[in-house]
């Protein structure tokens, strides 16, 4: 009897070491910088994934300075805190993030059209 609970098999778990090794796969936060159409040819630019230690009233006053158009700060319940922007300002933004030393290119993803 002996013999015949020890060959009796155990839960096998394929993707156990694949987790345990790759623990920090898949936590590159991403900046995604988007176009929303509003009516006509009027857009807007949201910028969302941003760092939570960075101050975001500071930077839409500096991208709102350095193009010369209005935005907002506006809190999302599922994305947090995004900045919009009037007009299409997708290559400006990504621009001025990686200048600024705020995000990597790498870090970047630039949606729409």
């Amino acid at each position: 009897m002996s013999d015949l609970d020890a060959q009796i098999p155990t839960a096998f778990d394929p993707f156990a070491d694949a987790n345990a090794d790759d623990s920090d796969a898949g936590t590159k936060e991403y900046v995604h910088i988007r176009i929303q159409q509003r009516n006509g040819r009027k857009s807007l630019t949201t910028v969302q994934g941003l760092k939570k230690e960075f101050s975001y009233n500071k930077i839409l006053k500096d991208l709102k300075k350095e193009f010369c158009c209005n935005g907002t700060v506006v809190q999302d319940p599922e994305l947090g805190q995004v900045i919009q922007l009037q007009g299409d300002q997708r290559k400006n933004v990504s621009n001025f993030l990686v200048q600024a030393g705020i995000v990597k290119k790498e870090n970047i993803k630039i949606h729409g059209f």
